[in-house]
This record gives structure tokens, sequence and C-alpha cells, in this order.
């Protein structure tokens, strides 16, 4: 597999995946670590950072394409657009995250889930799939090598599907509330009962 494996000689490409997987769980971090929806410095930032990956790669898949042999640095044609097309996607969200003035509840939990779980997917393709040559022979090439990657992939649309369409998060969220309230009315009922 073409992500950060030993077969990409001139580290290009490589290394714009690995600027990608970096910008993913940075800013997956940074949506879960802020509480208060806003927009700063790092947020601009990162879009800029996801945008020049995504012209970038796709510069590299059209001189890729326009070669003879289809490729360019050994890398397949189409994991250019693949990554080019994760990165647009990304820029898209944070344009619209910087337009709305930042994120929060449940856009702020489906921002930091997908990215997160796409760079682990990123990590887990380059791993298992593009390091081969350090497992077993009796493993190289073997469908058990994909196994991680599904079960990232499965993660992600349970934990997607979970937080979008159920009301597990409004229902966590309302949970202290609700307890706070409990103790409030506690509190005044054993007042009541002292007088």
């Amino acid at each position: 597999m073409w992500p950060l494996s030993y077969r990409d000689r001139n580290g290009v490409s490589s290394t714009l995946v690995a600027i990608l997987t970096f910008y993913l769980v940075a800013t997956s971090w940074v949506s879960i670590r802020r509480k208060a929806p806003g927009v700063g410095i790092f947020e601009i930032g990162a879009f800029l950072v996801a945008l020049s990956v995504a012209v970038v790669l796709v510069t590299l898949g059209l001189q890729a394409a326009n070669r003879p042999a289809g490729s360019l640095a050994d890398a397949p044609l189409p994991a250019y657009f693949v990554f080019a097309a994760i990165a647009t996607l990304a820029a898209a969200t944070d344009l619209r995250m910087i337009l709305r003035g930042g994120v929060s509840g449940t856009q702020r939990i489906t921002r930091h889930l997908w990215r997160m779980c796409v760079a682990l997917l990123i990590a887990a393709f380059s791993f298992f799939l593009g390091q081969q040559q350090i497992f077993p022979v009796s493993v190289r090439g073997s469908p058990i090598l994909f196994l991680p990657e599904i079960a990232v992939l499965g993660s992600l649309m349970f934990w997607l599907v979970r937080v979008q369409f159920t009301n597990w998060y409004a229902a966590d969220r309302a949970a202290p509330v609700q307890r706070s309230q409990n103790f409030n009315q506690t509190q005044r009922l054993s007042e009541s009962v002292r007088h």
C-alpha cells in the first residue's frame, strides 16, 4: 500500500500524507479540547494546510496521469486523488466551521470522530498494508491484514451513527443537569425537614 510506505523513493507523496494525518489528529484534538465555540488563528492555519495538501496532491495526481507509466514515485494514480479528496473534505468542513464561528455539541463530537478515525485508518493502512515486509512471510498478502482497517471503519460508522442519529450525546449531556436538579431538590427537602 502506498501511504508512508518504503516504495515512495522521493518521499514527497508520503510526506504529504503524513502532513494530512498530523493535520487530522491536531484539528480533531483542538475541536474536542475547545469547549466554547470559536475560531482562532489555529483553525485558519489548519484550513490553509488542508487546502494546500489537497492542491499539491491533485497536481501530483495530474502529473502522474500524464506520465507513460501512470504513476509517480511508485505511488498508484488513484491514491493521489483519494488523499486529495480527504484533504478537500477536511478543508471544506474547516471553511464551514470558520464561517459559522466554530462548532459545538453534536457537530463538535462528529468533527472529532471522523478526523481521528480517518487519521487512524491512514495509519493502519500504512502499517498493515504498506509495511508488509516486516510481517512473517505467511501473513504477507493475507486478507487478515485488512482486519484492522475494517475494525477502524466499523468503529467510525458505529460512533457516527450513534452521535448523529440517536439522543446519546444529548442524553449524556443532560444527565449531569438532571443529577444537579435532583441534588438541589433533595437538599431543599432536607433543609425544610430540619426547620
